[in-house]
Order: structure tokens, then sequence, then C-alpha cells
């Protein structure tokens, strides 16, 4: 089922039949953020999704478990608020892989640094975050009382889509609900243990804002497996890129080879090592990501043949 705001107010649909039977594979249903093309039922505030219209970006993931499948998280969004606690949750090599998939997704990321009243020293988080972020405007906020947060909104369009995204409890709800200007949303404390916020976001939601932009509230993704992002590693490492263009050899693997300016930067220390670890790993993973990805797109269209064939074989023993 799903909720579906229209020029005449909300309503509840669901997939046609025929929708249902010709979706292959999980990123064919609609997804928050999609247009879609519905026919409303006559005497009831209920419609039928016939078809979801092509899509200007999205931001995927891979889908939890041992299958190789990408669960789509938001679509149709203009712009990525990459949600992150200036507290103990604080984590520079999580906002790389945010980044990398923010960047993939074809919106424009903005870093928002939230709980500023629990960080000592706050510009030292934000030059932290900027020395991976070149470019990237970053906010810092306190939610609770709004501090900071009439910039975010001065910047606000109407009819344009934000997607909230950060880990649980990194404070997505309670800037919602500062932008909003009242409580849209739940909130949660922090956990005493480690200083992470509670859960509070169980599913994504598309809310309208007074000013008209239109924000999807995200829960929490503390591990965010890749789905995609080769294309965009260079724009989220614009640093590593530039090193690389150094190197002796255009083919250069930044390991042993002569003449390597990654390494040289390495040695000298330019270049952090936990950043180059952190790059080696995404590439890592996105290398495995797409091995696989091969593999189960070949054995996909194997079953899809099988099925022709059999069939094929039902009309001829007619």
């Amino acid at each position: 089922m799903y909720r579906i705001y229209a020029e005449d107010g909300e309503w509840l649909g669901e997939l046609s039949g025929k929708y249902r039977f010709e979706a292959g594979e999980r990123s064919d249903y609609p997804a928050v953020g999609d247009w879609v093309w519905m026919k409303k039922l006559p005497g009831e505030r209920k419609a039928v999704i016939h078809g979801v219209y092509a899509r200007k970006s999205k931001f995927s993931r891979k889908a939890a478990g041992s299958t190789v499948e990408e669960q789509i998280v938001a679509t149709n969004i203009d712009r990525v608020f990459l949600v992150m606690a200036m507290n103990r949750d604080f984590n520079v090599r999580r906002l790389e892989r945010y980044l990398l998939t923010a960047y993939d997704s074809g919106a424009a990321p903005e870093i928002v640094l939230t709980k500023k009243d629990l960080c000592d020293d706050v510009e030292a988080k934000v030059r932290e975050v900027e020395t991976i972020a070149f470019g990237v405007p970053v906010y810092t906020v306190n939610s609770l009382i709004g501090e900071g947060t009439e910039q975010m909104i001065a910047t606000l369009k109407r009819g344009e889509t934000i997607a909230l995204l950060g880990s649980s409890g990194a404070g997505k709800s309670t800037l919602l609900n500062s932008l909003y200007g009242e409580q849209r949303q739940k909130t949660g404390g922090v956990r005493e243990d480690d200083d992470r916020g509670k859960h509070t976001t169980t599913h994504r939601e598309l809310v309208v804002l007074p000013c008209g932009a239109l924000i999807i509230d995200t829960p929490g993704m503390r591990e965010l497996q890749l789905w995609e992002g080769g294309d965009s590693m260079d724009a989220a490492f614009r640093d590593i890129d530039a090193l690389a263009a150094g190197c002796r050899f255009a083919d250069c693997g930044h390991r042993a080879e002569p003449g390597c300016a990654v390494q040289a930067a390495l040695a000298n220390g330019t270049l952090e090592r936990e950043r180059y670890a952190g790059y080696v790993k995404l590439q890592k993973e996105l290398a495995y990501i797409e091995r696989k990805t091969d593999t189960a797109a070949a054995k996909a269209e194997k079953d899809r043949w099988k099925k022709i064939h059999k069939d094929m074989r039902g009309r001829t023993n007619r």
C-alpha cells in the first residue's frame, strides 16, 4: 500500500495486477519521491497505481541480506542533507560513504552537523569534514532550539525535494521538526553507553514543509552498503584523484609502482593513511558488488529464457 500526494489531497494506493505481474525486481516498484500514474476509484479515497514516471535521480543501497539486489531509498531528489551528530558518534569515514552514494544519486549533497551543544570544539569538527567534502556546504545546528537552522530554511525552495540521510540517532527527525516549525516527527533521546541516539523513524515518509519544499525523512542507516558509485569515486575522493594524475604510469595501482604520486603523498604526510584506507575499502566493495551483480544478471537472463522455452513447449504440446 502507498500513500500518494495529489493536487486534491492524500490518497491510498495499491499496484494494479498487471503492474505487479510485470515488476521484475525490487527497484521496479514505486519508492518515496516517485511520480506515479494512478486511477482514482469513485466514491473512496483510494487509487490504483499503473506506472512510475522516469526518475531524474535516485538514492540506492544494497538491500540487506545475502542477495545482491538494489533497494531504492528515495527518488527524484534535488538535494541531500547528510546528517551527522557532533558527539561520540561522529565518524568521517562513514560520511565518506554517504558522500559517495549522494554523488552517485545525481542530487547535490550538503552536510548538516547536529547536536552542536554536545561538542566541545565545533570548528575542529567542521575542518575535519571540509578535508573530505570539497566545496560541499556544511551547516552546524542545534535543532532543539533552532540554532543554525534558519540559515538552512533560507535556502529552501518551493517544489524542490530534499532527502535527510544519516545513521540512527543523528538527529534527522529533530532537524525536520525545526525546519517544519513544530513537532512533526517523533524524536528520541541519547543512549548513555555510547552517546548514540535512539532509532525513532521506522519508515520513509515525504513531508511537505510550510514553504512548499518537500523533505523525505528516512530510517537511520548505520551500515550503508553501496550499490553503485564507481563513476562518482573521483568526485568523492577529489584529492586522491588529483594526486593520481601525477603518477608516472596512467594505470598506476598506487601500491608499489615507481613514480606513484599517491604513495609519495602518504610518505610525506600530505595524504592521511586513514583517508586512503577508506578509499581502498570502498573501491574493493564496489568491485565486489559489480562482480556479484553481473553474476545475478546472468542468472536472471538464463531463468528468463528457460521460462520462455517452457512456455513455447507448452504451446506446441497443445
